[in-house]
């Protein structure tokens, strides 16, 4: 998951406990905190979105433990992201659901699992020569960018790549695994969801995301068609299966909404972003009119929730300081909406400026404090590139 709209920061800038131990606390939780609380496309009926929002039943969405835990990009705190070292180090903490993964094409129509398109950042690619030839630079939802695009190999040259970990600068020590693993694909993905299932008794949950889905149609490479296509292939394409698709493009998930029957959830970044799709289809509203009961009521009308950023559901001051909670949480609550904000990490660096310790900005701050904080607001579960910690936090908050 990462920004998308007409404004683009940074990619951080929107945004282990042994097993069996994360699995007994998964299991208490779970039984304490069990449920609470567009015109190109058109718009599906309202009974087909009701009957989907009410995928209560054996393993729906909303058997999972509130709040709910979700690895983002694994336990991309302590591995590098996309990976299945990431992967397995998130369920082996203890994660509800894994974000496996970001979904983007490469040449040959293959889903591949990378944080974006451009992978210089998060690949060795750089020191491969036999690829210099394809460095280049594109617009990327109305932004120039240079490196290397997945959509300029194959399948089988991406394999050759090996993943490195994409802010060294922030974790030196995740720098450790550089190079020990390869690029995963979706469909090994599905087939590792199902191992780990297997092996541990219990469903494993997935969280994909369709990745700059507008881009990648203008190249013939649409994104939602290979996802339903790989999903009805695997079993995984109805209301009570075990993956929840996202993505910061409304119309994705309109498009979804036709084609398969899982619980879908629309990405809200920035108040003052346009989502990409919006850019380019001449829709005038903003991120800040979705979140207003009209738009919330929109989406419900074919999705199950929202991923907003966490700064929609309590804003920062000047200082970077959590300030009073908006109404978000009740507003699509009363939509009939769920919520899993993004994206709570442990460095001072990306917490609010109250929940910052010491003058390291890499070092951990008081994360308990801010998860704690946020938790209070009501919402439904959260990304964390620390899943022990979040684990631990929801632990203090369901027993507090």
């Amino acid at each position: 998951m990462g920004t998308q709209g007409t404004t683009q920061g940074t990619p951080e800038s929107r945004e282990p406990n042994g097993q069996d131990r994360g699995t007994a606390r998964r299991a208490l939780l779970g039984a304490a905190v069990l449920g609470a609380g567009g015109a190109v496309l058109g718009l599906p009926s309202a009974a087909r979105a009701d009957e989907r929002h009410g995928s209560g039943g054996r393993g729906g969405y909303k058997s999972l433990p509130k709040p709910t835990v979700i690895g983002h990009r694994g336990a991309s705190g302590y591995r590098p992201e996309h990976t299945f070292g990431s992967y397995q180090l998130a369920l082996d903490m203890g994660a509800d659901v894994v974000e496996a993964g970001d979904l983007v094409p490469t040449k040959d129509g293959h889903l591949v699992c990378r944080h974006e398109p451009e992978i210089g950042g998060t690949t060795d690619v750089s020191a491969h020569p036999e690829f210099a030839d394809r460095k280049t630079t594109k617009t990327l939802d109305g932004i120039p960018t240079t490196g290397w695009f997945t959509e300029d190999f194959t399948l089988a040259e991406l394999k050759t790549l090996r993943a490195v970990e994409r802010i060294p600068a922030n974790r030196p020590h995740n720098t450790l695994y550089n190079g020990r693993w390869e690029i995963p694909t979706f469909e090994e993905v599905l087939r590792w969801q199902d191992e780990q299932t297997r092996k541990r008794g219990k469903q494993v949950w997935i969280y994909p995301e369709t990745k700059h889905p507008t881009y990648f149609r203008a190249l013939g490479l649409g994104l939602e068609e290979r996802l339903a296509k790989v999903l009805r292939k695997h079993g995984k394409d109805k209301k009570n299966s075990p993956v929840i698709i996202q993505s910061f493009e409304p119309t994705s998930i309109q498009r979804l909404d036709k084609l398969v029957d899982n619980p879908l959830v629309v990405l809200l970044s920035a108040a003052n972003t346009r989502p990409w799709d919006f850019v380019t289809t001449g829709d005038p509203r903003t991120v800040a009119d979705l979140v207003k009961p009209e738009g919330l009521k929109w989406i419900a009308s074919y999705a199950q929730g929202i991923g907003p950023t966490l700064d929609l559901v309590i804003p920062k001051d000047a200082n970077g300081a959590l300030t009073t909670p908006t109404t978000l949480v009740a507003d699509a609550h009363r939509a009939g909406l769920i919520l899993h904000p993004y994206t709570m990490r442990n460095e001072n660096t990306f917490l609010p400026a109250n929940f910052r310790q010491g003058t390291d900005p890499n070092a951990y701050g008081d994360a308990f404090g801010a998860f704690k904080t946020y938790f209070a607001t009501g919402i439904d579960g959260v990304f964390s590139d620390n899943a022990d910690t979040a684990l631990l936090a929801r632990e203090d908050f369901v027993n507090g």
